[in-house]
């Protein structure tokens, strides 16, 4: 597996793709979005489904559809005039990773062994693995991780401060 460092990154794929469940768009997806649009002309943006959701055992305060409308408000005021589409995702890839034009994908920490597992199959579908960037994990203020769930659960905000 090939992962990409920051200083190669400058536009260097046609396609990149990442995905998440996106109910709150917070500091770490930021990080990730930025990754995106920073190393591609276009980025594929997976969504889970309400249903993929629930079978990973989340609860989402938002719908999908609710979540799809908040991250493109998120990307038209933060990255105008760039390319990306949204898909929905039944599973932790999605049919549209299998396409030949998507070269990279921009992952946590936390992920990445999915990505390398998901690797495996695409080389076993005669697809070229795709290059992996790998964003490190945002800590919140008190050190854990920042998530929509610890969010939703009212310990931290978006910025990853802790709430009292």
């Amino acid at each position: 597996m090939l992962i990409v460092s920051g200083s190669e990154l400058k536009l260097r794929f046609k396609t990149t793709a990442l995905g998440g469940t996106f109910d709150y768009i917070h500091k770490g997806h930021k990080a990730l979005f930025s990754k995106a649009f920073t190393s591609a002309e276009n980025v594929l943006i997976g969504v889970s489904t309400d249903e993929f959701a629930s079978r990973l055992g989340k609860t989402p305060d938002h719908n999908f559809k609710n979540r799809v409308e908040g991250l493109l408000k998120y990307l038209e005021n933060t990255f105008p005039e760039r390319d990306y589409q949204i898909v929905p995702l039944n599973d932790y890839f999605g049919t549209e990773i299998y396409a030949d034009y998507v070269e990279a994908i921009v992952t946590s920490n936390e992920m990445l062994s999915r990505v390398t597992e998901f690797n495996k199959k695409r080389s076993n579908f005669g697809f070229k693995p795709l290059k992996v960037i790998v964003v490190e994990t945002i800590l919140s203020e008190d050190g854990s991780s920042l998530s929509s769930t610890r969010i939703r659960n009212g310990e931290v905000d978006e910025e990853g401060r802790v709430i009292h």
